[in-house]
């Protein structure tokens, strides 16, 4: 097999195992604030085994480390609203609250990189409205909640997508999610003492809980990151963007497959999902032109790898 097409099958494997993701959230019966503690606590312990991590964080200036840390902050917060999202509404709602990331990225990331807005741009983000307004339509009202929070969690990822971009080749990969996915373990336990819950605020996960948790971090965190880093060698970022653009379709197939969820929606919800998908599908075509070969993204924008790129 040719390493070009090796690297797309990669690839398309990776954007399966993050599909996984929303439903492994559903399917773990923590709150969200302890499955995403456990969850960057889990992925940033393994990667402080790693020696090169710990040289590549010595040799990091003290003011980067910091940017990264404050980087690691939205990123716990974009897991936290994102899986919130989740238990509010169900995984497919979720999914598809993330594909307005890379709308939201065409306003945010020309403040954040001080570059001109393109009116390209702003049409882009037009064409979604309908799409939005549809999936509100097509859910329960009752899940309406969570399609809010899951517009918040994807403002969340084009911001520190956006942030991660400007400065990803100021650091070496890993060291800086350990760096970034540290910081946020360290916020969230801050955080807790202000956030209502009944009990402690990061219980031990029970057997299968722990077990679901395991394959979280590890085969839809660092495995797909690995798998990356060595298909990056062979294919531009703009193609795998275009690839990774279908993690909501794989996580929504596997949402009605595994968990039945198209009992709970209706078919107003899959058109504004084709509509959203439309534009998220535009966005690269539109930018093609300035597409180059890029280093993998960190693990912190592993759900929504296409949109921090």
């Amino acid at each position: 097999m040719q390493a070009v097409n090796k690297a797309r099958l990669q690839i398309h494997f990776c954007v399966l195992l993050w599909g996984f993701t929303a439903i492994l959230g559903k399917l773990i019966s923590l709150s969200a604030l302890p499955l995403v503690w456990w969850r960057m606590l889990l992925v940033s312990g393994a990667l402080l085994l790693v020696p090169r991590v710990w040289r590549a964080l010595r040799a990091m200036p003290v003011r980067l480390r910091c940017a990264y840390a404050g980087i690691g902050v939205l990123v716990s917060l974009h897991w936290l609203t994102f899986y919130a999202a989740i238990k509010l509404s169900n995984a497919s709602v979720g999914a598809t609250c993330i594909a307005l990331g890379p709308v939201f990225l065409a306003f945010v990331e020309p403040w954040i990189a001080r570059r001109r807005f393109d009116p390209r741009e702003l049409l882009l983000g037009i064409a979604v409205v309908p799409g939005v307004a549809l999936v509100a339509g097509g859910v329960p009202h009752g899940m309406r909640a969570g399609i809010a929070v899951g517009a918040l969690s994807a403002l969340l990822v084009a911001l520190f997508g956006a942030c991660n971009k400007r400065l990803a080749e100021h650091g070496d990969p890993l060291a800086v999610t350990c760096l970034e996915l540290g910081a946020g373990t360290v916020f969230l336990a801050a955080l807790a003492p202000l956030l209502p819950h009944a009990g402690p605020a990061f219980p031990l996960p029970g057997a299968r809980d722990a077990l679901l948790l395991l394959a979280l971090a590890f085969g839809c965190t660092l495995l797909p990151f690995a798998l990356v880093l060595s298909a990056l060698r062979h294919v531009s970022a703009f193609g795998m963007q275009v690839v990774t653009n279908l993690e909501p379709v794989y996580a929504i197939v596997l949402a009605i497959v595994l968990l039945g969820e198209q009992r709970e929606l209706d078919v107003r919800f899959y058109l504004g999902v084709a509509v959203i998908l439309a534009a998220v599908f535009a966005h690269p075509l539109l930018h093609r032109e300035r597409r180059r070969p890029e280093h993998a993204e960190l693990l912190g924008t592993a759900e929504s790898r296409g949109v921090a790129d």
